[in-house]
């Protein structure tokens, strides 16, 4: 059994009568559809990240601050390339009957993406908040932040999985 990242429990096809094509066909295309929300947010942000470093105040910036907006730039860079990576790898495969592999490598690499834009969103909102605050309470408020995304984007899902699988 492959490492379904899915999210469809394993390569049960029950409740469905679909060859491995025609299942292969289905999930990419539910993958597509997840990547462009995903790729949209991660493109805007990380334009607007490309942006700062020619604006006037960011001379002012700490080094602390400094270095904090290169990580920023960094994650943002890897998050991009991974969220747009699938469409590469199906591109490069297609039409050499490798789709069920394609949707799962695609799958594998969605899910890095998340995290790389998890860690980009995380240190992007510490440089706004440590600029705006001035003080520790940044660092607070993005701790809570980083533990709202994880709960959303992975721990409920994964809680809805193993629900899922006790049944």
């Amino acid at each position: 059994m492959t490492n379904d990242l899915s999210g469809e429990g394993g390569g049960s096809n029950v409740g469905r009568d679909e060859s491995p094509e025609e299942r292969a066909d289905r999930r990419w295309a539910e993958l597509l559809q997840e990547l462009r929300v995903a790729q949209t947010g991660v493109q805007i942000l990380f334009g607007f990240l490309l942006t700062v470093v020619f604006q006037s105040r960011f001379t002012e910036l700490s080094d602390t601050d400094t270095n904090i907006y290169v990580v920023t730039v960094v994650l943002g860079a890897v998050a991009t390339g991974a969220l747009i990576a699938p469409v590469s790898f199906h591109r490069m495969v297609a039409g050499r009957q490798l789709k069920p592999e394609a949707v799962e490598w695609a799958s594998r690499l969605t899910v890095m993406g998340l995290i790389f834009l998890l860690g980009t969103m995380a240190s992007a909102l510490l440089l706004i908040l440590r600029v705006a605050l001035h003080n520790a309470v940044a660092l607070w408020i993005v701790a809570g932040l980083v533990l709202w995304f994880v709960l959303c984007w992975f721990v409920l899902p994964a809680w809805a999985r193993h629900r899922d699988t006790r049944s």
